[in-house]
């Protein structure tokens, strides 16, 4: 976590709205069925985009409803712990979220079980968060698309709030994050998300989340992580900008999977035609892989803050910060800024610092 000196200036603040859960991961690489105890840490893709920023440096606020018990109390400390702003969580509900994680490995791939129906966040309703209150000095404003894939109401207060965001001129970034175990409250993703999506100035995403939510694809192969068609993702960006003109940036995760413990990662950066490329790194030891797309928008929305329009190295950023998650147990990016950029300087030994 950044020490209080250590704090760059000018510090942007920025506010993410999302569920934050209980993670309980099996140990090592252990079936579920083999477990004796399961590893606590709490986690949620809105929340591990706020510890990265609280990382780098900047003023991350993390809105959410945790329950009024010992175990939302925990919850809001282990935020709090990370440098995370929590003055806008709310308290109610029942209890809390919880995922349970298999780690796979090699040709096993990993497995999440989700346990998080009526949960705080899923009975939240309009009207409970003032959003003006929230946004006040705010310069940026995240969401997911798992969010509203959560239940009606959740995804009622992520338009509230993406709306009250857009009202008073906040720069606001999705990632969309398709999630098929979640959406069982009898809504479409089709029908819910393009009203959410209108009122946002950078997507994330890839060729499955835009083609489930929109129906939107590209005009040809897009390859397969390493043998990429940037052009492709370029008429991919044009389509969904056409649909949605407040979009400014569009941005693509390339991931290739060799498999559980292997994958490559790159992304691309598309802005008014023009397209960004960022290297491909191959992490062949994959200790865990949940949060790397969290990471990935962490140090996206880090880069477009803070490097004067150099999207290139916005977008090299991103892509190393998420290749650095991929080291680190737990939902959160536990690096630095130093640390992502002598990685995309070309550490990539890992040497020991002395």
């Amino acid at each position: 976590m950044v020490e209080q000196d250590e704090i760059i200036p000018n510090m942007k603040k920025i506010v993410t709205f999302g569920e934050l859960m209980l993670r309980l991961a099996v140990p090592d690489y252990l079936r579920i069925a083999q477990a004796h105890y399961f590893e606590a840490v709490y986690g949620g893709g809105e929340a591990n985009v706020a510890a990265s920023l609280a990382n780098y440096g900047m003023e991350p606020t993390f809105v959410t409803r945790l329950p009024d018990n010992e175990l939302g109390d925990a919850a809001l400390g282990y935020l709090k712990k990370h440098g995370i702003d929590t003055s806008h969580v709310i308290k109610g509900g029942s209890r809390l979220g919880i995922y349970f994680l298999e780690t796979g490995a090699v040709s096993r791939g990993s497995k999440v079980i989700y346990d998080r129906e009526h949960s705080a966040l899923a009975t939240i309703q309009r009207g409970m968060i003032d959003w003006e209150e929230v946004f006040h000095g705010t310069d940026w404003f995240h969401w997911t698309g798992i969010t509203p894939a959560i239940s009606q109401s959740a995804a009622e207060v992520c338009l509230e709030a993406i709306q009250a965001a857009n009202s008073l001129g906040v720069t606001v970034s999705t990632d969309l994050n398709y999630r098929k175990k979640l959406w069982k409250y009898g809504k479409d993703p089709q029908d819910v998300m393009p009203a959410l999506i209108e009122g946002c100035d950078v997507i994330l995403g890839n060729e499955e989340s835009i083609e489930k939510y929109f129906g939107i694809t590209a005009y040809s192969p897009l390859g397969d992580g390493e043998l990429v068609d940037p052009q492709a993702y370029v008429s991919l960006a044009q389509q969904l900008k056409d649909r949605f003109p407040k979009a400014r940036k569009v941005v693509f995760t390339i991931r290739r999977t060799v498999n559980a413990s292997h994958n490559t990662l790159s992304g691309i950066l598309c802005d008014d035609g023009l397209l960004y490329q960022a290297p491909t790194y191959d992490i062949t030891h994959i200790i865990d892989r949940v949060g790397g797309g969290d990471a990935f928008m962490g140090g996206l929305i880090y880069g477009l803050l803070s490097y004067d329009q150099d999207y290139q190295r916005a977008l090299n950023f991103a892509v190393a910060a998420s290749c650095l998650k991929h080291t680190i147990r737990g939902d959160f990016n536990l690096v630095t800024v130093d640390e992502v950029e002598n990685l995309m300087e070309g550490e990539v030994v890992g040497r020991v610092s002395r």
